[in-house]
């Protein structure tokens, strides 16, 4: 691709750009089925983007125009790669666009369009779809311990699932252990039908699903049966020590302080843990101190832990579900209480 940035003046603070691409083959791929993906930037950025043949214009504000030039410049390296370009990650690329550290932005683009980037697992390759994800792909490859903290649909426990897999894939780590508090069962655990695996079981579906997202179905079967991969509740951790392990505790918001110490002194020789949950959505009963939100106070300054706290920006789940979350969060800061 072939860039002509001219400065021809649209109205105040306007700008145009002008693009050429050099293979007409995969202009539809970058374009999308009737030009959707051209409309999905629009919408997002507030730009016009006008294509002639392997040509397109860019016009609007100068900061969308830049932030639609490096959207369609990452998908077009990306394309150039062999990489698909779908929604989601034409999604990606705008929110890395919107970036306001230039330096994030830039390496969160490269990332996306950069085969090598991603974590290999054996069903897909996993990139970073944010610029927060890409921190928190940084954090879990430099730290023992991370936090991964903020709303549902960011990423937090599905990326910490892929960097287990991938390292369980090199044999940097021989197993992998997925764990949950059970909260909402309680007590009630003894009356549900069937032996504990199926009483826990539906508390932790969203780790089975991601496992199943990324190895074989056969695969992941073998590793239940043979330990490879264990997932548990968190009660069945107490008394052990998890060496060489990928170890991940997800909605970690419902653990009790004394749970989580329990949980994050586990960690044996060659292992690494990730901790994942929302503060905004904790389901102990009234009173009880969330052992995530402690840990976050206790550990705050500790080497060899480190914290990513993802927003509502990073939710690449259907965009509704960001909307839903800004407003749920806007009614409970209208609900707070003055000072």
């Amino acid at each position: 691709m072939t860039l002509d940035a001219r400065g021809d003046e649209q109205g105040p603070g306007d700008r145009r750009i002008d693009l050429t691409f050099a293979d007409n083959r995969l202009l539809p791929l970058l374009f999308g089925e009737h030009e959707q993906y051209l409309s999905r930037i629009e919408k997002r950025l507030g730009v016009t983007l006008v294509s002639r043949g392997n040509h397109l214009t860019i016009a609007g504000p100068a900061d969308s125009a830049e932030q639609a030039r490096s959207v369609l410049d990452a998908l077009w390296e990306r394309l150039k790669a062999g990489l698909e370009v779908g929604a989601g990650e034409v999604d990606a690329a705008i929110r890395m666009a919107q970036a306001s550290d230039l330096e994030i932005r830039d390496q969160a683009l490269s990332q996306l369009s950069d085969p090598r980037a991603g974590l290999r697992t054996k069903r897909k390759v996993i990139a970073p779809r944010s610029p927060t994800q890409a921190r928190y792909l940084e954090a879990l490859a430099q730290y023992e311990l991370v936090f991964g903290l903020g709303p549902a649909g960011t990423g937090k426990t599905y990326l910490a699932v892929a960097q287990a897999v991938s390292l369980l894939i090199q044999g940097k780590v021989d197993r992998i252990i997925l764990s949950r508090p059970a909260v909402e069962a309680g007590e009630r655990l003894g009356f549900l039908p069937g032996d504990m695996k199926e009483k826990v079981d539906p508390y932790l579906r969203p780790l089975y699903d991601a496992l199943y997202d990324m190895l074989p179905a056969d695969q992941v079967q073998k590793r239940l049966e043979t330990g490879v991969i264990e997932v548990a509740p968190l009660a069945f951790m107490r008394g052990r020590t998890l060496a060489n392990a990928f170890v991940i505790l997800d909605e970690a918001q419902n653990t009790t302080t004394m749970q989580m110490k329990m949980f994050l002194t586990r960690l044996g020789e060659g292992s690494r843990m990730a901790v994942t949950g929302d503060i905004t959505q904790i389901d102990l009963p009234p009173g009880q101190k969330s052992g995530l939100k402690d840990a976050m106070q206790v550990l705050a300054d500790t080497e060899g832990v480190g914290f990513v706290h993802f927003t509502d920006a990073d939710v690449v789940r259907h965009p509704l579900v960001g909307r839903i979350v800004r407003a749920y969060d806007a009614a409970g800061k209208a609900a707070a209480p003055t000072p």
